[in-house]
């Protein structure tokens, strides 16, 4: 499923148009966390190499950034009536509070969590930081996909936590099965941003 493709977002007043935003993203993106070399030049977590590196930290700690990222994500998850994103921290955090401090602009606000690698072994101990309660709707994110596994460990334990995960989006999926691997935990995904979309900007094909 691809995101929500409406004309504009609106935000104090002013019409953001979605398409334009992806479009600067993509461009923020290829400029600060996305190289690309002919032969495979980057060593995956797996071990593997790849011809492709996306690190979207970069991006998404920058201010324009976070305001693009959390626009863009918000507009995926509008519809879905959620009332919570989030993901793994480190990589979905600063994506989950862009999307939650747009969707205070637009007048429809969710809340934003993030979800520990490690289980806190003090105080109250859970998975989960933020203001939700079990049953609530949520959408799971990330900053990219490779293989899917953070995005599908970070849906394992929203769901042990009691909450009903009913989307996930993915700012960037590098189109190596990730998206199909998540989908079989989560039927309902997107992907706001995809490698031939990196690629295409660069006047490159994969």
């Amino acid at each position: 499923m691809a995101p929500r493709a409406g004309p504009a977002c609106r935000q104090t007043g002013v019409i953001m148009d979605i398409d334009r935003m992806k479009e600067e993203l993509v461009a923020r993106l290829c400029e600060k966390s996305f190289q690309y070399t002919e032969e495979p030049s980057f060593r995956l977590v797996s071990g593997r190499m790849s011809r492709f590196y996306v690190n979207c930290k970069p991006t998404t700690l920058s201010s324009r950034g976070m305001f693009l990222a959390g626009h863009l994500v918000f507009d995926a998850i509008r519809d879905t009536g959620v009332t919570g994103v989030g993901g793994l921290t480190f990589g979905a955090d600063p994506i989950a509070v862009a999307a939650a401090f747009a969707s205070e602009l637009m007048g429809q606000p969710i809340q934003a969590f993030s979800i520990r690698k490690t289980q806190k072994d003090h105080g109250i101990v859970k998975w989960i930081e933020g203001d939700l309660t079990p049953g609530q709707k949520v959408a799971i994110i990330d900053d990219v996909a490779t293989t899917g596994g953070s995005t599908i460990k970070a849906i394992e334990r929203a769901r042990e936590e009691g909450l009903e995960v009913v989307r996930a989006v993915i700012l960037v999926d590098r189109q190596e099965g990730g998206l199909e691997n998540i989908r079989k935990h989560v039927p309902d995904i997107v992907a706001v941003i995809t490698r031939d979309d990196l690629m295409a900007a660069i006047g490159k094909t994969a």
